[in-house]
Order: C-alpha cells, then sequence, then structure tokens
C-alpha cells in the first residue's frame, strides 16, 4: 500500500447474493469509483456457522426469520472458480482483488491458489486464535478490524500475530503470545505487517456509537497504522477519518440497497462510492504539510486583499504624520501597516493626496 494515498476497499462483501455476474458488476463499479481495492468474502458456511447460530438482529430485520443463519450464509458462499473468476475481472479493470478469510480453509484458497497480496481480518474473528495464527503463518500484511474489541483483546490478537511472524517454535499459548509481543522481533513484524482498524460492528452504525477518536488511539496504544471499517449511513465519518490521519477506508457497497440480502441497506450504491472517494482524494490534497507557509496560489491575492500606509487627507511636504493624517487603505502596494506607528511623528518629504500610499520610508516588514 501506497503509505502515503488513502487505501480504500470497496467492501462487496456477500452483496453479490450468490451471484458471479451480480460479483462482475460490482467489481466494475468499484473499479469506476476510483477505488484502490474491492474486497468479497471467503468461507464455507458449516465450518464457520453452527446449526444453533441465531441471525444477529439487523440480519432478522433484512432477511427476516425463516430461515436460519446457516442457511442464510450458505447461499452466498463462492466456490474457487468464483474467487478465479473474479480475479481475473478485477485484473480486467485494474482494480486489487481481496477477500476476508473466515475459516482455515479458506485461507489456504485465497494465499496458496489466489496469491492475494495482504489479508484482512474482519472484526467477528479477532478472538479467533487458531484462525490469527493461521494467516500469520503465511507471512503476508494483515489489515485487522478491531469492532466489539478492547485494548486489551487488540492487544492479545496482536500476540498471536506477533507469534506466528516470527515463526517461533514455542507451544502456542497466551503466554507465549504475550511474550512475543513483547519481543523486539515481534513488534518489527507488526510495525511491517499490521494496520488496525476502528470499527463499530452494527448495521448501520448510529453516529453516536462511531466513537472516531478511538481510531487515534488505537494508533497511539500499538504504534501502528490505522484506519476505519465503517458501518454508518454515508460518507461524513470515513471522511473525517481520513483528515485524522486513517491509512485505510473500507466501506460495504452495493448495486442496489433494496436489493436482499443483510448487508445492503448499511452499503453505499455507486454513486455513493464514488462521491467517497472523490472525496478522500480532495481531503489527501487539501492535508498538505504541517507548516504554515502561504500557498503558492494565494499570492497573487496578496496586494489585493491586504493594505498599506496611505494618507487620510491631503499632506503637504514638512508636516509631520499623525495618526490623523495617516490611515490603512488596499491594495497592499506601499509600506506595511505594522509601521503605522514607526511613520508617526516623521515629517513628509514630499506632498501627498488623499488615498495616495506612503512612500519613502524603511518597510522592513513587507
Amino acid at each position: 500500500m501506497n503509505t502515503n494515498k488513502t487505501y480504500v476497499i470497496a467492501e462487496a462483501g456477500v452483496n453479490h447474493n450468490g451471484s458471479i455476474e451480480m460479483a462482475k458488476q460490482l467489481i466494475e463499479k468499484a473499479a469506476k469509483a476510483g477505488a484502490d481495492a474491492v474486497k468479497f468474502q471467503t468461507f464455507k458456511a458449516d465450518k464457520v456457522i453452527s446449526q444453533y447460530a441465531e441471525k444477529a438482529a439487523y440480519q432478522k430485520k433484512t432477511t427476516g426469520t425463516e430461515e436460519s443463519q446457516l442457511e442464510m450464509v450458505k447461499k452466498l458462499e463462492l466456490d474457487e472458480a468464483a474467487h478465479h473468476a473474479l480475479k481475473d475481472y478485477c485484473a480486467k479493470w485494474k482494480i486489487q482483488f481481496l477477500s476476508t478469510p473466515f475459516d482455515l480453509e479458506s485461507v489456504d484458497l485465497l494465499v496458496d491458489k489466489m496469491n492475494v497480496p495482504l489479508l484482512k481480518i474482519p472484526s467477528g474473528e479477532i478472538t479467533n486464535g487458531p484462525l490469527l495464527l493461521k494467516i500469520a503463518r503465511t507471512e503476508l500484511p494483515v489489515i485487522l478490524s478491531t469492532g466489539m474489541a478492547s485494548l486489551g483483546e487488540v492487544e492479545q490478537a496482536l500476540g498471536v500475530l506477533a507469534f506466528g511472524y516470527v515463526n517461533l517454535q514455542d507451544r502456542p499459548s497466551i503466554q507465549a503470545f504475550q511474550e512475543a509481543y513483547f519481543t523486539s522481533e515481534g513488534q518489527h513484524a507488526l510495525h511491517e505487517k499490521v494496520t488496525l482498524l476502528h470499527c463499530t460492528t452494527e448495521y448501520p452504525t448510529p453516529y453516536q456509537d462511531v466513537n472516531l477518536r478511538a481510531m487515534e488511539t488505537l494508533g497511539q496504544a500499538f504504534g501502528l497504522p490505522v484506519g476505519l471499517s465503517d458501518h454508518t449511513e454515508g460518507i461524513a465519518v470515513p471522511i473525517a477519518a481520513v483528515a485524522r490521519g486513517a491509512k485505510v477506508i473500507e466501506k460495504h457497497f452495493t448495486l442496489d440497497k433494496n436489493l436482499p440480502g443483510p448487508d445492503h441497506k448499511a452499503s453505499l450504491e455507486p454513486g455513493e462510492l464514488e462521491a467517497l472517494v472523490n472525496s478522500i482524494r480532495q481531503v489527501e490534497l487539501a492535508l498538505g504539510a504541517s507548516r504554515k507557509s502561504p500557498a503558492q496560489s494565494e499570492m497573487k491575492n496578496k496586494a489585493i486583499a491586504r493594505k498599506s500606509l496611505v494618507a487620510s487627507r491631503n499632506i503637504r511636504r514638512g508636516e509631520t504624520f499623525t495618526e490623523e493624517n495617516l490611515t490603512t487603505k488596499r491594495p497592499a502596494t506601499g509600506m506595511n501597516p505594522m509601521l503605522f506607528w514607526e511613520v508617526v511623528g516623521k515629517v513628509a518629504d514630499r506632498d501627498y493626496t488623499e488615498d495616495e500610499v506612503i512612500v519613502g520610508y524603511a518597510n522592513s516588514l513587507s
């Protein structure tokens, strides 16, 4: 990832509704919107969800209660052939193909068969030690979402990743993970490979629950690049996140919010995604450098917007300049008004008409 540019992930997720053609349309729309990557989800439903798992409240609201969570998600699986087709389509549209693995076999598929450049770990897997360790042992860079997590849980997850990255041969354990986290080798690996995303796991997220300042807290606590996986309605929050230092923005998008499925209503439509990307790029340009100095584009307005010392009435040669016969007016083609008090008390060496700029004295502040 280019660290000078916000990496924008268009999260297609399962908004393809199990249709390869719809998934391809999502890729095309993401590319046209200017996103850097389009991300799907890779899983075998029966390895991720038990038959007893209930749907989340938002899933019940969007998809009803007649089917189980397992039945709902089963219909949204993408097989290996679909993954290859979608990666090829991403290449055609010059956008990065990414996917989130939810089980161990899916990690193998994405790494060994799809050759993805990085892996995204979703918030729900931040306590899934076996999956975290499997991912770390691929040695790929990781983007880790932290929804529903405390700082302690984030640190514990980073410990597993550090343990895996350093390829320690110790038996995996909570203590071993903690020790790996505090080694110089573990810290180096984390700083080289891990980006943390602040996230609130609610769809859509109420604005009062975003707690965007926590994104900066993550960066300060762990010294890692940070970003935002956003589930709010609209585009204001991710734009604000970029202004506050986000290096990665992830946002769900769909072809149509009214399509059936669990995530469509909490997603952006293509036009909104394009507006988000354009706004992020504008904010990046606007952030600039921290040094305060005049911009080149504004220099031409300096003489017009600022003022000079001018005669407030006609002044005769030999007359003393006073606070009554001097004033400040545009344009700034004469003496800097900061010299007002330096000129008061001096004698005019020529005649001045009303509004004429005062000249002939030191103007060291101009």
